[in-house]
């Protein structure tokens, strides 16, 4: 009789632990369902340099920008305008990565908001706040309407509609405003710190670390506030929201790599594909200005000793023949946003506000920085500004500031070159920064094609992709 009562017993105790135990037989405990916000934080930010900002968005428009030339495969498709300009396939991973961006640091911005499980969290609130600015505008700067309202919802919503791009630029700055307000809150003590999660700057204690992430909130205001001056231009506005911002290049949104586990995506292209070739185009603006950083920005493909440039628009397709970047290194941090840049914002709005001698200010310290940025010295930059730079401001201030900033821009900050390229076009003033590609220019990128398949909204928007060539974003002069 005990034997029974001991089998019906361990028989109860086995059906009692089954499903318990079969949960965890089947739960991979290194990928957990749920983190702690900070280690979604630092996911999002080390996706925006590397997927974002330093991704396929800039591989393809570097060559459009006519940075790098396209010599072989992708690049050089892009580069003799072939089906790869307007298929929805091409920016299909970067689309996706973009929109996984986005959603981490929505669950971030619900967790640390009142009511959220981690509210209190002030300060990576108004991180989260500023990536999500950073990612948003680039996304839609680069393709137009796309979707946002109804958007991150899975599950949910399946097909959400296209904002329009005034709508979500109206986000953007309500994002940067809200973000500025939580940095300068205090975190709620009991909460965990972001920390080193932050690895822009987490090397800093949690006050200087606010206070760095509100600089660069001011900063992209100005970026964005000269990105809508063909809609709406506010010059005094960005000049006010660049004096928020860095007072110097160590302040700057740089994002680190440390060259083993972590390589500068232009550096890791290179060695996996080697499809770029040393833009002619470029290498004539530097010989133009007998520019110093001519003998840094190139150097001749390892093995040939000889330097050939790629003709922009009919170079041929070959590896291993034309010259590469200079500046290619696996430690070369991805400036999000630097200081060098906002320099140049604030000198052009000056500019066109008529304050040449506080642009001639802002310019110079532009340049300086920018090469710095490469390794030449204050010195250097000195005489070139004196005896170049300034000489050519006189004569045309405008094509001046946009042509440096074009140079300071060169490998890794290509985006900011393509959106002032075409807001230059919208008001009319593409003629100051020469283009040699005879063959259309893109004026926006594709959607991805996850969702050109899937979402009806984003399939009628996109039709055969001919529209990339043809129709202008809102803000340089489109409708959509």
């Amino acid at each position: 009789m005990k034997k029974w009562i001991y089998i019906f017993c361990a028989a109860g105790l086995l059906t009692a632990c089954t499903d318990d135990v079969m949960d965890r037989l089947n739960r991979n405990e290194n990928d957990p369902e749920d983190v702690p916000s900070r280690y979604l934080f630092t996911d999002a930010e080390t996706s925006s340099a590397v997927n974002l900002v330093s991704g396929d968005f800039a591989f393809y428009t570097a060559v459009y920008m006519e940075q790098q030339a396209g010599i072989f495969n992708q690049m050089y498709n892009a580069e003799m305008r072939l089906a790869d300009v307007y298929s929805a396939a091409t920016f299909n991973n970067a689309w996706g990565s973009t929109y996984r961006n986005l959603r981490a640091l929505k669950i971030i911005r619900e967790r640390c908001a009142p009511g959220g499980t981690e509210a209190g969290s002030n300060h990576l609130l108004g991180m989260a706040q500023v990536l999500t600015a950073l990612n948003l505008a680039t996304l839609t700067d680069l393709m137009g309407d796309i979707p946002w309202s109804e958007a991150l919802q899975p599950g949910v919503v399946y097909q959400p509609k296209l904002d329009s791009q005034e709508s979500i630029y109206q986000d953007i700055f309500s994002l940067l405003d809200d973000a500025i307000a939580n940095l300068k809150s205090d975190d709620l003590a009991t909460l965990t710190p972001v920390g080193h999660q932050d690895l822009i700057y987490g090397q800093y204690d949690t006050d200087r670390q606010a206070e760095l992430w509100i600089k660069a909130a001011y900063g992209l205001k100005a970026r964005y506030t000269l990105r809508l001056s063909y809609r709406e231009p506010r010059y005094d506005r960005v000049i006010d929201y660049a004096d928020s911002a860095f007072v110097d290049a160590g302040e700057q949104l740089a994002y680190p790599y440390d060259g083993s586990t972590s390589i500068n995506p232009f550096y890791a292209f290179y060695l996996n594909r080697r499809y770029f070739g040393a833009s002619e185009s470029l290498h004539q603006k530097l010989v133009e200005r007998n520019d110093p950083r001519e003998t840094l920005f190139f150097k001749a493909y390892p093995g040939t000793g000889k330097l050939v440039f790629a003709p922009n628009g009919s170079p041929e397709q070959r590896q291993g023949y034309y010259g590469i970047s200079g500046l290619l290194s696996s430690t070369r941090p991805t400036l999000l946003l630097s200081y060098h840049e906002l320099q140049f914002v604030k000198a052009e709005a000056q500019t066109r506000l008529g304050l040449t001698g506080d642009a001639i200010g802002s310019l110079y310290n532009a340049v300086v920085a920018a090469f710095a940025q490469v390794g030449l010295s204050a010195s250097e930059a000195n005489d070139y500004f004196q005896n170049v730079v300034l000489p050519r401001f006189e004569a045309d201030p405008i094509g001046e500031i946009i042509n440096q900033k074009y140079l300071a821009c060169y490998e890794g900050e290509v985006l900011e070159t393509y959106h002032d390229y075409r807001r230059l076009q919208a008001l009319g003033e593409a003629d100051v920064l020469s283009l040699d590609n005879p063959l259309p220019f893109p004026l926006r990128l594709p959607y991805g094609n996850s969702d050109v398949v899937s979402n009806e909204h984003v399939a009628q928007a996109y039709g055969n992709g001919d529209y990339v060539t043809t129709e202008p974003v809102w803000w340089a002069g489109g409708n959509r």
